[in-house]
């Protein structure tokens, strides 16, 4: 078994990555991780990390984490994006963004990106609580990182 800590991060990782909806489910995805814990263990991690219990659209339920064990990736847009609340953390890959958000919250938020970064958004794809941004042609990931906070700073003021 791997130390407290580090449990702890793969627990979060898996989460982060991964829709969980049962200590069972979970337990099995740390078993293949060579972190061998009990139910009893598993439980008490997740009260410490404060993991909540959604439902989602198909009625099922997933684990997530609070917002602020969510990874954002540049500083440049931590304060605007951690300070919104709803946005938990922001990703690439290649030149699309994924932003996850709070379960519900997807939709508005993409209208938000739609409607207010014209020049630097072809469009959004929105589910219940991700969203795949796609960029215009030319835009680089600190165009769409500065679009972001500059979308979400506005929003709290």
């Amino acid at each position: 078994m791997k130390n407290k800590r580090n449990r702890l991060q793969i627990i979060s990782e898996i989460l982060r990555s991964n829709v969980v909806g049962s200590q069972e489910e979970l337990l099995n995805m740390l078993s293949e991780r060579q972190c061998e814990v009990t139910q009893a263990t598993l439980s008490r991690d997740l009260k410490l990390l404060k993991v909540a219990k959604t439902p989602l659209s198909n009625g099922t339920y997933k684990y997530v984490l609070p917002s602020y064990n969510k990874p954002i990736p540049s500083q440049s847009t931590a304060n605007a994006l951690i300070s919104h609340g709803a946005v938990l953390s922001l990703e690439f890959s290649g030149q699309l963004a994924v932003v996850k958000t709070k379960p519900g919250y997807a939709s508005a938020i993409a209208w938000d990106i739609d409607n207010k970064a014209t020049d630097e958004v072809l469009g959004t794809i929105a589910g219940d609580d991700t969203i795949l941004v796609i960029p215009r042609e030319g835009i680089s990931r600190e165009d769409i990182l500065q679009m972001m906070n500059h979308t979400f700073a506005e929003k709290d003021n």
